[in-house]
């Protein structure tokens, strides 16, 4: 299936000339068929507009049709390194839909299904009629612009048609009311691709093209992704069918008018709008799309050092993951700097920034105009855990043994995870992959005077959280997005870190699996006038995302437990702003909302961002009102003025459904103080973190992370989306590394926490300490083995305590393989 996507994605490569300067459209009509040949390497592309426009019915109109598909077919055997453009951003979308396509459709409610239905008939068949009556009338009237317009209309829906019903009839995919809507291939349905979607933007694509202006060309498309839309929202088409289908009749309608399109009747030309370069317009950076970089990447520790150090400007340190250009334009900066600077670094400090620099190379060379063209496999790894003795897992009600890992399962025994990373990038288009397989043992269920326990704090009905063994694929952080102007949105599964320092930021980190989730994302700061002056430059970002498997969600009284199709959205916003270079504060806010009960609108989603209402403050109507489960945050890193190379405090913040927790009486708070060298100890950094939620003045023990509606709190698979901390505690961490090289440490690791008694009886506590190792002995692979001695004492779940050793070893094997076109 994806080399259906990425064939009929690729047929858009062939706007430009092998030098990537001249626009086909853009010819003078004196130039002959075999000169543009010459110059773009042959294909029906080469033909200029107005060559062929011979658009008469019958034998021309046959004959085209016959060139239409033959050019469609034969396609693959052109293609050319350039073309990984979009290779790469087509099979990585249309892949990720296809995985996806179910979870996709069972979150479209069923009660619009009749609706959407009979308009994407109904709008298809008008946009048919269109074309129709753009002929007759035109050769009635003997307008031949009118008369062009709807034959070639027709021709591109006659040929996207004709593709579309054969792919079904190869692919036989079963439709999203058939079979649990699981979208299964080759079993005899008839979904991929959605024909109406072809027609729709063969039309559409045609008439925005012979007759330009904005209100023609946003009629034409809007009316063609409002069919596309429906077609899903009818339940008729999985997201991937009508994405194909929409290439499909794209495709067509670009092909057709760009062979055919007599120049002479008017219309506009069809170029490549989607090229990086002109012969009078370098390369920008900023429309350069690029993949966020991992959050456990060896990268982000060493750029924080160079930052402390005062070498290397932030980007934000509040503000993760950040994209590998953005690595790239921090490094480019920072060495210019250092240039015209008479600050000098020490040797390891040169050898970090230098396998930074490295390891960027690429993105570097594109800042200075390179080619934005490349697809690698980053990284293949599989890492061993062995875990003696019990651990803890209930990080919403008790702790977690192992923290900030994607949410990825463990109990004790035998534990695996072995998977792959890749990236790849074309031109505006980012797509980045990772999935790997995941194994745990039978974890056994809490005793049942803890559930019961667990369950009078949530004020819900125990339920056992014993689980078989877990064997099972998994994506990710796995998204495709676009970049213009720096702004950069993507969709797919991904994490967040946002807030500064090393153990976890309240509103939301990756100690729970990645969620799926449209990002919009500022890629770099901008200056934003007047504000700016004040605030320094400042950077912004949205997530809409979508939890799952939330519990016992409270909806008027009603109780629903494990299962439940309907699952929570939420949102996250962030602003961060910094005023100097030793100083930057960010705001933002989340808020989960929807769920039964609690319909999806604009109107609950603009409800999320309002004051709450209390009896007597505001009108009848919003009281009681689903406001949604609502946090803010807020934090700050300064570098110590009078230790500015030695030392950066860090402060981080949370309160629930507050306003902000700047002049809240009972914000939950994390403070961190990080010393990235030592006197006469400088490949020695150290850095402490102390944390709690169990605030002063609260509204109730455990308030944080919980919801008096959405039970299973700020959860995505049970695992909470902020800091391991929990919801009624206090504790802290601390790191001891030594830098042996930027690739090879030694790490001591320490973490503590303590549970209020108050919030589950007789509380409890834990005491971890680490030492992990990372080695990498040469540019093909790394060892990291990490050695944890935990011991933890809950009388909930035990009455002496307890303890247990958790060892795991991870390789990671860098293939090399990688393509890229440097010019």
């Amino acid at each position: 299936m994806l080399g259906i996507g990425v064939a009929i994605s690729l047929c858009t490569a062939r706007a430009q000339t092998s030098s990537g300067t001249t626009q086909i459209d853009q010819l003078p009509r004196s130039t002959t068929s075999k000169d543009v040949a010459d110059n773009t390497g042959g294909g029906r592309f080469d033909l200029q507009p107005g060559e062929d426009p011979q658009n008469r019915l019958i034998s021309p109109f046959v004959k085209h049709l016959v060139s239409d598909q033959k050019e469609f077919w034969t396609f693959p055997a052109r293609l050319q390194v350039k073309d990984l453009r979009w290779i790469a951003p087509s099979a990585g979308v249309i892949g990720a839909f296809i995985a996806s396509d179910s979870w996709w459709s069972k979150q479209v409610s069923a009660s619009h299904v009749g609706t959407s239905k009979t308009f994407s008939d109904y709008g298809t068949y008008s946009l048919i009629g269109l074309g129709g009556a753009s002929f007759l009338f035109g050769q009635m009237m003997h307008n031949d612009h009118m008369s062009e317009t709807g034959l070639l209309a027709g021709e591109a829906t006659i040929d996207s048609t004709a593709v579309a019903y054969l792919f079904k009839e190869l692919t036989q995919r079963q439709r999203p009311l058939q079979d649990h809507g699981n979208g299964t291939f080759f079993a005899g349905g008839s979904s991929f691709p959605s024909e109406h979607s072809a027609i729709a933007w063969s039309v559409a694509s045609i008439v925005a093209h012979e007759y330009p202006g904005w209100l023609t060309e946003a009629g034409a498309y809007g009316l063609a992704s409002a069919i596309t839309m429906t077609r899903v929202t009818a339940k008729q088409h999985f997201p991937s069918d009508v994405i194909v289908g929409s290439l499909l009749g794209w495709y067509f309608g670009r092909e057709v008018y760009r062979a055919h399109h007599d120049p002479e009747e008017g219309g506009t030309a069809w170029g490549n709008a989607l090229d990086e370069s002109h012969a009078e317009h370098p390369r920008n950076p900023e429309n350069m799309g690029s993949p966020y970089v991992p959050l456990d990447s060896w990268v982000y520790p060493a750029i924080d050092r160079l930052i402390a150090l005062g070498f290397v400007h932030s980007d934000m340190v509040g503000m993760r993951p950040w994209t590998r250009m953005q690595f790239a334009r921090l490094l480019d900066d920072a060495g210019t700097e250092l240039q015209s600077d008479d600050r000098e670094m020490s040797s390891s400090e040169q050898k970090l920034f230098s396998a930074l620099s490295g390891y960027f190379q690429n993105e570097r060379a594109r800042l200075d105009g390179a080619s934005n063209v490349g697809l690698k496999v980053d990284s293949v790894y599989t890492r061993s855990t062995g875990i003696f003795g019990q651990p803890l897992r209930d990080g919403f009600h008790l702790a977690q043994t192992i923290v900030n890992d994607y949410g990825r399962p463990y109990a004790e025994g035998f534990n695996n995870v072995t998977g792959v990373e890749s990236e790849a990038e074309g031109g505006p288009f980012y797509v980045a992959f990772q999935a790997e397989y995941q194994h745990a043992p039978v974890m056994p269920s809490y005793p049942a005077s803890a559930l019961s326990l667990e369950a009078s704090a949530d004020e819900v009905p125990a339920i056992s959280n014993y689980s078989p063994g877990v064997n099972r694929f998994r994506l990710l952080d796995s998204s495709a997005g676009f970049t213009f102007n720096n702004f950069q949105v993507s969709v797919g599964k991904q994490s967040l870190w946002l807030g500064p320092g090393y153990g976890g930021p309240f509103l939301f980190s990756n100690n729970a699996e990645p969620i799926p989730m449209v990002r919009l994302d500022q890629v770099a700061p901008v200056y934003v006038p007047g504000l700016s002056r004040l605030l320094g430059p400042m950077r912004a970002e949205f997530a809409l995302g979508r939890m799952d498997g939330a519990h016992w969600i409270n909806s008027d009284g009603t109780f629903y437990g494990p299962g439940i199709n309907n699952q929570p959205f939420i949102h996250i916003d962030k602003v961060s702003f910094q005023p100097t270079k030793n100083f930057e504060f960010g705001m933002g806010i989340s808020a989960v909302f929807g769920g039964p009960g609690s319909p999806v609108t604009w109107g609950n989603f603009f409800l999320t961002y309002s004051p709450r209402c209390a009896i007597g403050t505001c009108p009848i109507v919003l009281f009681n009102k689903d406001y949604g489960d609502r946090s803010s945050a807020a934090d700050f890193s300064y570098r110590l003025p009078h230790l500015r190379d030695w030392a950066t405090l860090y402060v981080d913040s949370l309160v629930t459904d507050e306003i902000s927790p700047i002049g809240s009486s009972r914000p939950a708070i994390r403070a961190g103080l990080y010393l990235p060298k030592l006197p006469k100890l400088s490949k020695l950094d150290l850095r402490a973190e102390s944390v709690y939620t169990d605030a002063p003045n609260t509204v109730f023990i455990g308030n944080y992370y919980d919801n008096g509606r959405y039970r299973s709190g700020y959860t995505n698979y049970g695992q909470i989306m902020g800091s391991w901390i929990g919801r009624a505690g206090k504790g802290g961490q601390a790191w001891a590394t030594y830098w042996l090289s930027p690739r090879n440490t030694l790490q001591f690791q320490y973490r503590r926490q303590v549970m209020s008694k108050d919030f589950i009886s007789g509380g409890g506590g834990l005491n971890d300490f680490g030492l992990q190792v990372t080695m990498q002995p040469n540019s093909d692979f790394s060892l990291q083995g990490l050695i944890q001695y935990e011991t933890w004492n809950f009388p909930v779940l035990a009455p002496i305590p307890k303890t247990n050793v958790t060892a795991s070893l991870q390789l990671t094997f860098y293939p090399k393989w990688s393509i890229n076109k440097r010019h």
